[in-house]
């Protein structure tokens, strides 16, 4: 038991330095009107990733950390990290709800069943993303930080957002599919929700 709680410890830290690699170095940044931007990136999908591996609370975190320090060592983010960090962890706790609790993948063996709830999984937590990114990044702005430029970035964050919620919905089902097999064999297939006697 020690063991596992070690494992998942160093696992959510490489999620963690996984979705500031990603965030970071592998994305395409938009500038905005009044010194903001947006970017198109696949953060989200290890933070998704991480949710299906480890579980909703552990995932979340490790891509919530990364994508926040990722923001506090960028000018431009700096200002939205508070954001970053509770977005992203809703985004792990909505897919490991979905994926765990719900769906019960750790518990299954059909392969269709399984990529079924992970589809629904990663698509229910990036959807949170995308209708909630855009509307509390509005409001952060414009009451927070009291840009005016608010109304003028939203259109683009809902683009965006969208866009990287479907490739990183896609991303992240893929990836998950593909590392199930090498999970279950190496011992390393956490089961999450067990069931109390």
């Amino acid at each position: 038991m020690r063991n596992e709680k070690i494992q998942k410890l160093v696992m959510t830290g490489v999620f963690a330095a996984l979705s500031y690699v990603v965030f970071t170095f592998l994305q395409f940044k938009i500038m905005l009107p009044g010194g903001d931007a947006t970017s198109i990136h696949l953060g989200n999908a290890v933070c998704v990733l991480g949710a299906l591996i480890l579980g909703g609370p552990l995932g979340g975190i490790g891509g919530a950390l990364g994508m926040t320090i990722g923001d506090l060592l960028d000018p431009i983010y700096v200002v939205s990290a508070p954001k970053t960090f509770l977005l992203k962890l809703c985004i792990g706790l909505i897919t490991g709800l979905i994926a765990h609790r719900l769906g019960r993948i750790t518990h299954k063996t059909d392969k269709k069943e399984i990529a079924k709830w992970v589809t629904l999984a990663a698509i229910g937590g990036l959807l949170f993303n995308v209708i909630f990114d855009p509307l509390v990044g509005y409001y952060y702005k414009l009451y927070i930080l009291g840009k005016p430029a608010a109304e003028v970035t939203l259109a683009w964050n809902i683009a965006s957002t969208s866009i990287n919620a479907v490739t990183s919905t896609i991303v992240s089902v893929v990836v998950y599919m593909a590392l199930l097999p090498a999970l279950k064999k190496a011992g390393f297939f956490f089961k999450i929700g067990k069931e109390k006697a």
